[in-house]
């Protein structure tokens, strides 16, 4: 049976990052996601994202920085065309995306939505901005692991998972941000097995098509 082809996007950082792709590719070889990851992509041609392609023995792909959005857009489609990927996934990448189809793109973000999503909601500034509204409103507001299909605009597409995960008295944005990162990778390859294998969908325009949502809260 030939499986599902993935493309991931992951930007991680010049010295770290990555560890949602590489649960991933491990979920990939053990079984829990039925796929074939064809390669990784990221903004950093020499960061902790290449450093696990390398040792995973994933082909690595560098997305360059470019001057205009349309630029960015043309670049996009050409690395999905020419990787002959049939789904994207979004696992830790930073950039806003255009000219991919939302139905077959997808990403994890770590926190709920939309509340806590949109430009400049990323890594350890949701947990910051959880923990404020925490203080700010008390046991009504949590954590989250969030996945939606993807839009032009940043975490606008319909959430089709979430799971709480509860914010304690005493965390600290990095606390938050472990326990929410386990969550993470605990479900994400769960989750991106039942998309790719059309439990479930979107039709990519009508929010009311959306099938298969498991919003644990």
């Amino acid at each position: 049976m030939i499986k599902p082809r993935l493309l991931i996007f992951a930007s991680g950082t010049a010295e770290w990052g990555g560890s949602g792709f590489e649960n991933l590719v491990l979920a990939s070889r053990s079984g829990i996601l039925d796929a074939l990851i064809i390669g990784v992509v990221s903004n950093h041609s020499n960061g902790g994202v290449r450093e696990r392609a390398d040792r995973l023995g994933i082909s690595f792909i560098f997305f360059e920085k470019t001057a205009t959005p349309e630029k960015n857009e043309k670049q996009y489609q050409e690395i999905v065309r020419e990787s002959g990927a049939e789904w994207v996934a979004l696992s830790g990448w930073l950039k806003l995306v255009s000219g991919l189809d939302p139905k077959t793109t997808f990403n994890i973000h770590p926190g709920p939505l939309p509340e806590f999503g949109g430009k400049g909601m990323y890594g350890i500034h949701v947990h910051e901005a959880v923990l404020h509204a925490f203080k700010e409103r008390g046991s009504s507001v949590h954590g989250a692991v969030t996945m939606h299909f993807v839009t032009p605009v940043y975490d606008e597409g319909p959430v089709f998972f979430r799971i709480a995960v509860p914010v304690l008295p005493s965390d600290t944005a990095e606390s938050l941000q472990k326990r929410v990162n386990e969550m993470e990778h605990e479900w994400q390859s769960k989750i991106t097995d039942k998309v790719i294998h059309g439990e479930i969908s979107w039709d990519g325009k009508n929010r009311e098509t959306l099938k298969g949502a498991e919003l644990l809260y």
